[in-house]
Order: structure tokens, then sequence, then C-alpha cells
């Protein structure tokens, strides 16, 4: 039977409802309005005009092209092989820890170019684009819509939406039936913010799209000089010509990060340097007993899992004067020399930690109050930590903290950091909620972040916690460990000798971070509070898809990237509202009484 067309070309049919120039290959259902021509039964077969026989499809199949029934026997044994071949890419092995990156891999896996060439020729394949949101988890979830339904995934492209700089857009080229093709396509739509099914090669998208709805769009496709349309290549890995079409793939990964505090056993071991290797111009490089106790400490801290107490150290005589010495010529300048909320914190040390000049405090007592004091703890850690993994440790409340101290030979200097500069540079602040929240969201700012990112981060971090300045009463004091874990150092920078610029993110992130020498410039902070405000503004800078909150119930990263994550902060925050404007109402009354 030969389907009635008032078009005159014979590859198209009108639609009686809205006019549209269809292809045969879709015919009786229209691919815009979806009507069918009511002068044909659907069940009925349907012929080209040389009478040859024609699959027919739903309107979102609008890639598949027709071909000759014998052509079809003929290839049936290669379709069925190629098919065969690709159902072994299962998509089982999608999960919504898996990155886009990792989706795309366990989808395409290796598929010859010969094989998907074949594949596509025979014209079973349905093509569309769907744009989604760019985060975790984003890409395997809209995957596992076809796994659920029974459709075999041949194979994906992405790129980065022409809709909103937030989103990507996902090529898949997929195998299914009627059926399982509709209802995928129902779920798919709750699942990303748009779908297009094209009609047209993936590399010449048209900009001619006709909304549907609100989330589908289907291509009018192109015309010629004549004004006739033009049918669509066989597969948009081919051209008009057959010839397989070459792109280039891209897939920006957002880099790793821990989800829960229990996560930081698989980057709080990834030492970069020292650690158990010592190089040449290390102090105690030659000292095989420094050595082989260095040792000792490296595997105590390999050996350390979330949830563990932290090992006590018998330290060595050799080991206590060393700190003594560093401790007592510390201790005699920090009262002019360190900021108000270090000295405040320094005799609680003393009492409840056992800071003294001939006691080596235990990480584990200090971890307990400073957990007490602001959440914070310690975790011990065999050397230096690349700014990524160090930073992450922050975002839970984790300070990553060396168990080994200096070389004996020279205890006013260490290439590294040891026990003294942690102990007496940044613990006492640690246990200052202002400092610790500061300290906290530096490491919040860095989840999820790019390595450009990671970098001016650090940079941040180096010239505030480490040698930051702040401007108190009395004049100008230091918060920064490096400088309060030195005395040379703290005298330098509070001398008229070292320059000191006002503390700004934008500025300090691109300044250069000296390790061996004392620092070209200092930066000032008017308060902790002033420097956090400053940076938070800083971090509205990073790029990336999603913001992230620390819940500290249960010690995890939250990602926030729908409105469902922002609803439920919201509800917490009315709950934090009530109990301000109830001890608001409190205190005025309290005060009313009193008059």
């Amino acid at each position: 039977m030969l389907m009635s067309q008032t078009c005159t070309d014979s590859n198209r049919w009108s639609c009686k409802v809205c006019t549209f120039f269809n292809p045969v290959s879709i015919y009786p259902k229209c691919e815009v309005c979806e009507e069918i021509d009511p002068q044909v039964n659907e069940n009925e077969p349907i012929s080209d005009t040389n009478g040859n026989q024609l699959r027919r499809t739903t309107s979102t199949s609008v890639v598949l092209d027709h071909y000759h029934k014998d052509e079809l026997d003929a290839s049936e044994k290669l379709f069925n092989d190629i098919l065969s071949y690709c159902r072994t890419h299962r998509l089982s092995t999608l999960h919504e820890d898996m990155d886009d990156q990792e989706a795309v891999a366990a989808v395409n896996h290796d598929i010859p170019p010969e094989k998907l060439q074949s594949l596509v020729r025979q014209g079973n394949t349905t093509s569309f684009i769907f744009s989604i949101k760019n985060r975790i988890g984003g890409l395997a979830r809209a995957l596992q819509v076809f796994q659920e339904n029974g459709i075999n995934v041949v194979h994906i492209e992405s790129r980065r939406s022409r809709r909103a700089d937030s989103e990507y857009e996902i090529y898949v080229d997929l195998e299914a039936d009627r059926n399982h093709l509709h209802e995928s396509m129902q779920q798919l739509k709750r699942q990303v913010s748009c779908v297009r099914f094209d009609l047209n090669n993936i590399s010449q998208l048209s900009e001619n799209m006709e909304k549907l709805n609100d989330d589908v769009f289907i291509n009018n496709g192109s015309s010629n000089d004549n004004g006739d349309f033009e049918l669509p290549p066989p597969s948009p890995f081919l051209d008009k010509n057959g010839e397989p079409i070459k792109r280039k793939i891209e897939v920006e990964e957002t880099p790793w990060f821990p989800h829960r505090i229990e996560d930081l056993d698989q980057c709080s071991n990834k030492v970069l340097l020292y650690g158990a290797d010592l190089d040449a111009d290390h102090p105690g490089f030659t000292d095989q007993v420094y050595r082989a106790r260095r040792m000792y400490f490296h595997d105590v801290a390999i050996a350390y899992k979330h949830g563990d107490q932290i090992p006590r150290v018998d330290y060595t005589k050799e080991e206590t004067e060393t700190w003594g010495a560093v401790f007592r010529n510390l201790n005699k300048i920090y009262p002019t020399h360190a900021c108000n909320e270090y000295l405040a914190n320094w005799p609680l040390l003393r009492e409840k930690c056992g800071f003294r000049e001939d006691n080596i405090p235990q990480l584990e007592d200090i971890s307990r109050f400073l957990r007490e004091r602001t959440g914070f703890t310690l975790r011990p850690v065999a050397g230096y930590l690349s700014p990524r993994d160090f930073l992450y440790g922050l975002a839970f409340r984790v300070f990553h903290c060396t168990q080994y101290i200096r070389h004996s030979s020279n205890p006013a200097y260490t290439p590294e950091p040891d026990c003294c500069h942690e102990l007496l540079g940044h613990v006492p602040l640690l246990a200052d909620p202002n400092f610790a929240q500061f300290s906290h969201e530096i490491g919040l700012a860095a989840i999820g972040a790019s390595e450009e990112d990671i970098n001016r981060l650090a940079t941040c971090y180096f010239f505030t916690i480490e040698f930051g300045l702040c401007r108190q009463s009395d004049g100008l004091r230091a918060y920064g460990a490096g400088l309060l874990s030195s005395c040379a150092e703290l005298q330098h920078a509070l001398s008229d000798k070292a320059k000191k610029l006002t503390f700004d993110p934008d500025v300090v992130c691109k300044t250069t971070c000296l390790i061996t020498t004392y620092q070209d410039q200092y930066f000032v902070s008017a308060s902790f509070v002033e420097a956090k405000e400053k940076m938070r503004d800083f971090a509205l800078s990073i790029k990336r898809p999603f913001a992230v909150r620390y819940n500290p119930y249960n010690q995890s990263i939250e990602v926030v990237s729908n409105t469902q994550h922002v609803a439920q902060i919201i509800s917490d925050l009315k709950g934090d509202m009530c109990i301000i404007f109830d001890a608001l109402k409190k205190i005025e009354n309290s005060i009313g009484n009193d008059k």
C-alpha cells in the first residue's frame, strides 16, 4: 500500500493535522503533533513509492534510516553479531558515585570503529540529546534509566551545553523497541533538563529548534537551495557519504573528594615529601638512629584509620630536649608577639594537655581537648600531603598533624612541619571558634575545586593560617603557625624590616610562597572574622557545578545541587531562627524586669 501524500517529495508525507512534512520512515505518526494519519491503519504494512516495505517507528526514532527488506535479511546475522557485542557493555556497572568520565567509559568501552560503522549503517539505532546539570553522579543516574528499561546504549558523547553554562549535552545512540523507548523518555525527562530528538548530524545542530513543551525539543531539519527538505544522514556517526565522522570527546571531570570523614583514610597516606625518606640536605639524613625513628613514626601514621585512638609515643630524652629548647625560646616572646586569641588558649593547653618544657604533649589528649572546644580533631600524618588532601581534612574539621620532631643538631630550624610546628603553632588557635571556622571554610572551598583553584586556596592558606598577621588594640600580632613556631621569623615579621600589606585574597593568591627563607611580604587582617568574610567572597570565584556544606551530625560533606537540598537547608535555618527569636525575646523580657 502506498501512503497518501500531498508533498511532492517522495521521501516526505504531510500531516493532516499540523501539515508538517515528515520523513516516510516514521509514517503514519507525525513527529511534531504525534497524530496518526486517519486514513491509514497503524498496524498495516507501509511501503515507499517503489513498493518496498518500510519499518515503522515512533516519533522519537527520527534518525532511523529506511532501507529495503532484502537488505535487512542479508544483514540480519551481521547485525545480531554486532548487537550481541554491544550488549556486553553492561549498564549495571553504573553507580551514582561515578563521575561523568567514568560513566562515559563504562558505556563506550572499546567498540571497534568498523563494528560501530556497520551497526549504524543498518539504521537500527535511535539518537537523541539530553542536557544534565554538571554534578557528580548526574550522568550515571540518567543512564540507569536505560538499564531499567532494558535498552542497549551503543555509544555516548558529551559537550558543554548551548543552553546553559552549568549544563552538559549528552548524545546517545541506542537500540530499543517502541514501548521501552517511550517509557524511558518519560522517566528521563524527570532526570534531565532537556531532551532533543535530533534529525541532523550531531556536529551540525540546527539553531532552528521548535519547542514542544518545557523539556522536549525536536529539530525541524534543514533545506537545500530549492527549499526542499533534505533527509538526515543514516547516523550522526557517519557523514552523507557514509564515512565515519571524527570527533574529540571532552568530559570535564570533577576531582574526587571525600564524602564521609572515614574517606580521609584514602588520602591521608599520600605523602609527597619526606615521610619515610629524607632528602640529602635534611639535617638528619646521615643519622641512622634518627632515620629509624622517623620510620617508626611513618608506620604509626600509615596504620592509623578513622575511629582509632592516636597511639601514644614514648619520646626519647633527646627528642624531649629538642622540644624543650624550642618551647623555652618561643614562650619568652609570645606575650609580646602572639595574638590575643592564642594567648587566651595557652594556659588551657598547659593545664589540660601537658604543654610544658619537659613534656611533649600526646596527640590523643590534644584531639579530645579540641573536639570539646571547636569540633576539630587531630589525625597523625607521615609527612607532607598535597594541598588538596590537606585542605580536604580541614573541610571535616580534621587537622593532619605530625608526631615526629626535628633533628636535634639545629632546634631552631626544620625543612618540614614537625610536632613543634604543629603543636606550638597551630593547636592553640584551632581551639578558638572563629579561627577554627576560618580554617574549616577554606577546607570546604577546596571540595571539588580544580587544580588551579586548589593552588589559589593553598596560597591564601599559606599567607594566613601559616604566616598571617592581625591588627589588635596594642599593635600588630602574629596568628600564623609558621611564625608562632619560629623565634627568628616571628621577630622579623613584626619588625619594621618586613613589608606588610592589607590582606586581599585576590592579591594573595598570586603571591609566591617561600619555604627556606623569610617571606618577601606579610599580609595583615583586622581580625579573624574579617579574614573569614573576605575568604567567603573569594570562595565564590571557585568554579564548580555545585555548592557544599558540612553536616556535623554524621560528619559528611553534602552536595547542594538541587532545590530539594536548598529546601532542607532553609528548613534547618528556620529552626535556628526560631531559637534566635526566642532568645532575643527572653533577653528583652529580662532587661524589662531588671528595670
